[in-house]
């Protein structure tokens, strides 16, 4: 997995100013800090009928490279071969979303780490959209873990483990996992499915979530919601050249073919 990864391109691509990069929990929470600061999250390779691959050096081409974003899959993946460059020992688990979708209706089409450290072992979930936790979550039941106005935290759910967080006055279930060590083929199963299936919402919808300076930008098909600290200014894609606008101005990348995007739940631009 980490045979091919260009771990001094990465740290590039992240911005990566930190001293010597060795395998402590201060080096895993500024890498995802990093990480999450530069790479989007995004799913237009798949609204654009393109495969989505889980290769080393794809994902380095695309989100290194090309500077692009991805999604849970190419994320967790790209990082784990990072950590694993580094002397982390990540591992690699499926989980099933549950903040729209009841647990008995969701399949595994998730993907997510855990970094076991002297300090004890870590949620990192950096490819987890508008939901993704900023900062490593202690596999600790109910011990939460905040950066500027998130929270997020485990629970113990049965024999499965949930992730948490808050939004105002209300708790969001995000995911639920058995935390089990699944198999590189579990995730190319995944990875199929949420880039394929008709009833994927990445099929169907338009998701992205990029951090700004001051602030997050998130989409949701045509409606943009611009955070600036705690202040949201919520403002709707007129077309798809004001999607490609948005893509330069605020998640870095241009990408010309988004003016010809096909998107099901957007009726107009199907």
């Amino acid at each position: 997995m980490t045979a091919s990864v260009d771990v001094d391109a990465y740290l590039g691509r992240i911005g990566w100013t930190g001293a010597a990069t060795r395998p402590t929990f201060r080096t895993l929470a500024g890498l995802v800090r990093a990480h999450m600061s530069n790479i989007p999250f995004e799913n237009l390779d798949v609204l654009l009928g393109r495969r989505v691959g889980l290769d080393i050096e794809g994902l380095q081409q695309k989100l290194v490279h090309a500077r692009r974003g991805g999604y849970c899959f190419e994320q967790a993946t790209l990082f784990a071969a990072v950590l694993e460059a580094i002397g982390f020992a990540p591992v690699r688990h499926t989980a099933r979303v549950v903040v729209f979708t009841p647990r008995a209706a969701s399949p595994r089409s998730h993907m997510f780490l855990t970094v076991p450290l002297p300090e004890g072992t870590f949620i990192v979930d950096p490819g987890f959209g508008t939901f993704a936790p900023r900062v490593p979550i202690p596999l600790i039941d109910g011990k939460r873990a905040s950066i500027d106005q998130e929270t997020h935290w485990m629970t113990r759910d049965g024999d499965d483990w949930k992730l948490q967080t808050q939004t105002g006055d209300k708790v969001i279930d995000c995911w639920v996992s058995t935390l089990e060590r699944d198999n590189l083929v579990d995730f190319d199963v995944g990875n199929h499915y949420t880039s394929t299936h008709p009833a994927s919402p990445f099929v169907n919808r338009i998701m992205m979530r990029a951090l700004t300076a001051d602030g997050r930008v998130t989409v949701m098909n045509r409606d943009v919601t611009i955070w600036r600290g705690n202040s949201p200014q919520a403002i709707q894609l007129a077309d798809r050249v004001a999607l490609r606008a948005l893509l330069i101005k605020y998640f870095g990348f241009d990408l010309p073919d988004v003016e010809r995007l096909r998107v099901p739940s957007i009726p107009e631009w199907t």
